[in-house]
């Protein structure tokens, strides 16, 4: 069922589709997250526990780091060190673009970060004791390995290099679309993680939601296992180490973003409908309809609130000049709108920890948390604040006053502030209704009548002239190659807007402005008076609304 947001604004767009985007997975041994099976791990490795202390656990991840950079050495793999704050991601990125390597890893980058990490406690008679997981976990190096996929593109597999090897791999359901896409012949243009321009929305939309599907959980195991182990594992346990110790990587979803991206004919429209929904759901979205929302039954604990307040509540966040973020944040999940490129407005749902929710974190259990932020996605788009379609103006407004061309003569903008243009258009309104059209002088002779003023002040020449700019801007065409014209039903309908509301609305409202109540009423009132009156009351309580009265 279609949310509101999209249906209201069905006549503005291009095209939309909903994308599974960012996906990280955890991959861990199951033996190796407790102490007997680590041990047991052990033993099938090397045939004993005898070497199992500090000195050779230290020893496996030093290996690990020797191993993958000779490797990397000998088949010209940049290994670069990052720091811990570095988008490791456009780093990479920046790599790809430069080089245009072929499919496989291309890029290993370092950095610290914790891990779990085992310590073989002795006995006192130089014994084997227990082994016990050290708390806090340390900082250790962990390896980003970039690689690129034929069927998902660029992806990363983050790795511990200390057993027993804990591993995330991070992929970009766009990054899979536009893959998709180009197999089936799809055009489209994509910015980043987004796609601007689409041939064929509803193709696009359609490869888009083979991500949502029940067979999704068994594609992200088959693209986990292609790498993890060849590429990844391998620096520090060979395949016969590997078939020796049955070391096999278990997944489980760790964070998955949902989104909505709707494509507008016209930025300009977007970014009106967008500081539109942002200015009319500030207020309405308090607590109690942010849970009902995100489908919990209870309102949050207020100890829970209270030690991470930024994690509940609404924000607007400005983190570049033409950029504006509206956020939800509900406890380990968010809720953003924002724009992409000049025409996308992007509607995301994000689970930044799975752990915290009773939803399933098996990989199986993907198709699932897709559907529920589906659900939590399109209940927010129904509790937004939107603005009506007919309130959302196009650009002839700002235009009017712009230069324009005709044929090869280049003519002024139509200004309505000038009593000169105003009395033309008034002019061009009395003779619309003409079924032969009208010509120029009878253009001036209308003005001379409604204005009193010799021809000499307003001649042929002036006429010809201001008759271009109407031209020029849509709202009179020539008749063949006659020299009479007529009016565009869509131009004179934008030009009676806008000389009534000047003439009628708003110096009338502009007058009364500053009295907030009338001196004194019709003693008789008649259904204008009426009408006006309620107009200057509905103005002031809108004004009052937005906070701009004075």
């Amino acid at each position: 069922m279609p949310d509101q947001l999209s249906t209201l604004y069905s006549d503005l767009l291009e095209g939309s589709y909903d994308c599974v985007d960012r996906v990280v997975l955890n991959a861990y041994f199951g033996r190796g997250q407790f102490g007997g099976g680590f041990r047991l791990w052990w033993r099938a490795l090397y045939g004993s526990d005898d070497n199992l202390d500090e000195t050779h656990l230290m020893r496996m991840a030093g290996r690990f780091s020797r191993r993958l950079r000779a490797w990397a050495k000998e088949n010209e793999i940049p290994v670069e060190y990052s720091s811990p704050g570095a988008r490791k991601h456009d780093i990479a990125a920046e790599f790809l673009a430069a080089h245009k390597p072929k499919p496989g890893l291309f890029m290993i980058l370092v950095s610290k970060a914790p891990a779990l990490v085992w310590e073989a406690q002795m006995t006192g008679t130089g014994k084997l004791g227990q082994l016990v997981i050290k708390k806090p976990w340390p900082y250790v190096n962990h390896y980003s390995f970039h690689i690129l996929d034929p069927d998902w593109g660029h992806l990363t597999i983050k790795m511990s290099g200390h057993p027993p090897f804990g591993a995330q791999v991070m992929l970009n359901g766009h990054e899979y679309v536009a893959c998709q896409a180009r197999k089936a012949g799809v055009g489209f243009t994509k910015q980043d993680n987004c796609f601007t321009t689409i041939a064929n929305a509803a193709g696009l939309a359609q490869v888009a939601d083979t991500l949502s599907q029940d067979e999704t959980a068994g594609l992200l195991r088959q693209i986990c296992e292609r790498w993890i182990y060849t590429a990844c594992l391998c620096f520090a346990l060979d395949l016969e180490e590997q078939e020796k110790s049955a070391f096999h990587y278990c997944y489980s979803v760790y964070q998955v973003e949902y989104s909505r991206n709707l494509l507008f004919q016209s930025g300009r429209e977007m970014d009106q409908i967008f500081q539109a929904l942002v200015d009319r759901s500030r207020q309405p979205l308090d607590l109690d309809r942010i849970k009902t929302i995100f489908g919990d039954k209870n309102r949050p604990h207020y100890d829970k609130r209270k030690k991470n307040p930024q994690r509940w509540g609404l924000v607007v966040e400005t983190p570049a000049y033409d950029l504006t973020i509206f956020k939800v944040h509900y406890g380990k999940m968010t809720l953003k709108i924002y724009s992409k490129g000049e025409h996308v407005l992007r509607i995301e749902v994000i689970v930044h920890n799975t752990r915290e929710y009773r939803w399933g974190r098996s990989l199986p259990c993907f198709p699932e948390i897709v559907i529920r932020l589906k659900g939590i996605l399109e209940r927010f788009l129904d509790a937004l604040g939107c603005v009506n379609t007919c309130f959302v103006s196009d650009e002839t407004l700002e235009k009017l006053p712009e230069p324009a061309q005709i044929g090869q003569t280049r003519v002024g903008g139509i200004d309505l502030n000038k009593l000169r243009m105003r009395r033309v258009a008034e002019a061009v309104l009395a003779l619309s209704a003409s079924p032969a059209g009208f010509t120029a002088s009878d253009i001036a002779r209308q003005v001379h009548s409604m204005t009193g003023q010799p021809e000499s002040k307003y001649g042929p020449g002036r006429v010809a002239y201001d008759i271009k700019k109407l031209r020029a801007k849509g709202t009179v065409r020539k008749i063949g190659k006659s020299r009479r014209y007529e009016a565009v039903p869509e131009g004179i309908r934008s030009l009676t807007a806008l000389l009534v509301l000047r003439e009628k609305i708003i110096r009338p409202l502009l007058a009364a402005s500053g009295r907030p109540q009338p001196p004194s009423t019709p003693v008789h009132p008649t259904p204008i008076d009426h009408h006006y009156e309620s107009l200057r009351v509905g103005m002031r309580n809108l004004f009052n609304e937005l906070g701009i009265a004075a």
